[in-house]
């Protein structure tokens, strides 16, 4: 960015730069009107989320000729309105006097819920700007987001990169951001950011005579771990049918659960499964990206999140952990954080009734709606559940079951914690065995990921000019007025829909696997042999 391009407000030297490898696209800016100025009247502007909806919001301080006092309006939460003393101690560490009258502050629109210290530095801003202390125009036309210490340093918050997005498209490109946020928002394209390490120093860019101090910035707080190594296919042994189960779930987008023994490799599998998914297009990774920054869990060092997510939560996980869930408006939990990813749940039976049956929404949606008392937040979560269990407690129910020490009614109480609803929407359920000595290893996942993103760019091309991007997402409907199978190439699937080991959704769920597996083979349809491995794959040859 030029130095020509900054506002004569805010100096050149502090600018951050907006270049980045992968830029965030935005809707084209609609310019937002400054509001009018006067005496004892101050102005700034913040950013509200509500899940991943990002809103301006206008803060209006005025300072009455009253008795001394600070009331916050507009439908703060217990955070924000806490903003009140964090702002009068950061206000007077930074050496600038206090006003001695009545201030009111009102975040606008009044009628959105606004939660989080992100609008600690607006609400100081606009204070001082009221007070005469900073140029009220420079102030009214920036953006500010960060949490102020009572030392008066920014410290980092989350949601900045959706929050800049937002920013930019409403028309108000200049942003002041807590260095610690500095590259998250440079992100994005067009907007002209800043990162401040204090509020003195924001005060002084907008024309306040104050000392601004020497200090160390505060750090971001929680960020991703480091990437791990791609783990490699070749490492699984054998598995024939569980190997071919993972590239059709990779090249279609389909769910999957695996049954077998401990030790059979179900695990190795699942963890092997983002390495064969192709990269995030633009769209998908901005989508991947916010919900990770509002989550608190991106790295902005690395750029946008290019490669698909994986999140594998404990079976002692909560619903709020899994769907999301926290004080006020909820955060997303880890269904969320697996957007355009996977979503393992090892040892599935043993998560409890509530956390899977939360699964049903997103599994049939592709996104979470959760409501709370303070309001709804919506989020993105079309991943890829993978469900690894064991057919009973002691793990050796499999084959003739001689080795089994379980009960009968052990065994079916114990896989019945796997609901009927919520494995009909599995596409493809196989199952995993011990191998045996000698056996080799398959196809490396450079090999397996190379076929998968062959039969995806197949998908996406006929699938060109509709909302979905794969065959796990394709409804019955619009499958069957592509594809009119004979009646002969459908009657496996009616005898098993009679035999009541399908049902009429998981008819749908087997054309879909066929579709892929036409893909994977080059054909232009699928074929009869096509049909007869997807209800393979989908019964575990209970159906066939």
């Amino acid at each position: 960015m030029s130095a020509a391009s900054v506002p004569a407000s805010l100096p050149a030297s502090v600018c951050v730069p907006v270049s980045a490898p992968a830029p965030v696209p935005v809707p084209v800016p609609v310019p937002v009107p400054v509001p009018m100025t006067s005496p004892d009247l101050g102005r700034s502007r913040a950013v509200g989320l509500v899940g991943l909806e990002a809103h301006l919001v206008d803060v209006e301080a005025y300072l009455a000729p009253s008795l001394p006092g600070f009331v916050l309006v507009g439908l703060p939460d217990a955070s924000l309105a806490e903003a009140r003393d964090r702002v009068r101690a950061a206000v007077a560490a930074s050496g600038i006097a206090w006003p001695n009258r009545r201030i009111t502050v009102n975040l606008s629109p009044a009628g959105l819920p606004k939660s989080g210290t992100g609008f600690d530095l607006a609400v100081a801003v606009a204070v001082l700007a009221a007070a005469g202390v900073l140029a009220p125009v420079a102030a009214a036309r920036t953006v500010h987001l960060g949490e102020l210490g009572l030392d008066g340093r920014l410290r980092p918050v989350r949601g900045v990169l959706p929050a800049v997005v937002a920013a930019v498209a409403a028309g108000v490109p200049d942003v002041v951001v807590p260095e610690a946020n500095a590259a998250e928002a440079a992100l994005v394209p067009g907007a002209r950011v800043r990162g401040a390490a204090t509020l003195a120093q924001v005060a002084a860019w907008h024309g306040a005579d104050v000392r601004v101090p020497d200090v160390v910035p505060v750090p971001a707080g929680h960020r991703a771990p480091a990437a791990a190594p791609t783990l490699d296919l070749v490492d699984v042994v054998g598995q024939a049918e569980a190997r071919t189960a993972l590239e059709v779930a990779a090249a279609g987008g389909h769910h999957l659960l695996m049954v077998g023994p401990p030790g059979a490799g179900k695990t190795m599998l699942a963890a092997r499964l983002p390495g064969l998914l192709p990269d995030l297009d633009e769209a998908a990774a901005v989508e991947v990206t916010a919900v990770h920054s509002v989550a608190g869990t991106f790295d902005p060092g690395q750029g946008l999140l290019r490669r698909p997510p994986y999140e594998d939560p404990h079976h002692t996980a909560t619903p709020a952990s899994i769907v999301g869930g926290g004080a006020g408006l909820p955060r997303p939990g880890a269904a969320s954080r697996a957007h355009r990813g996977v979503l393992f749940l090892d040892e599935a039976p043993e998560f409890g009734t509530a956390v899977l049956e939360t699964l049903r929404q997103p599994l049939e949606h592709g996104e979470l709606v959760l409501h709370r008392a303070a309001g709804a937040a919506r989020y993105p979560a079309r991943f890829q559940l993978v469900l690894a269990a064991n057919p009973c407690p002691c793990g050796q129910g499999v084959g003739k079951g001689l080795a089994c020490t379980c009960r009968a009614e052990q065994r079916r109480r114990y896989f019945a914690k796997l609901s009927g609803p919520l494995l009909d929407r599995v596409d493809l359920q196989v199952e995993v065995l011990p191998e045996r000595s000698g056996a080799v290893p398959g196809d490396a996942t450079a090999v397996v990921a190379a076929r998968v993103e062959g039969a995806r760019a197949t998908a996406a091309e006929r699938l060109r000019g509709t909302p979905w991007r794969t065959n796990g997402e394709v409804p019955g409907p619009w499958l069957r007025a592509r594809w009119r199978p004979e009646a002969a190439v459908l009657a496996e699937l009616d005898r098993a829909v009679d035999r009541g080991t399908l049902s009429l959704r998981g008819v749908d769920r087997v054309l879909r696997v066929a579709w892929t597996l036409a893909d994977l083979a080059g054909r232009v349809a699928p074929d009869r042999a096509d049909l007869g491995r997807a209800l393979w794959l989908r019964t575990r040859g209970q159906g066939a």
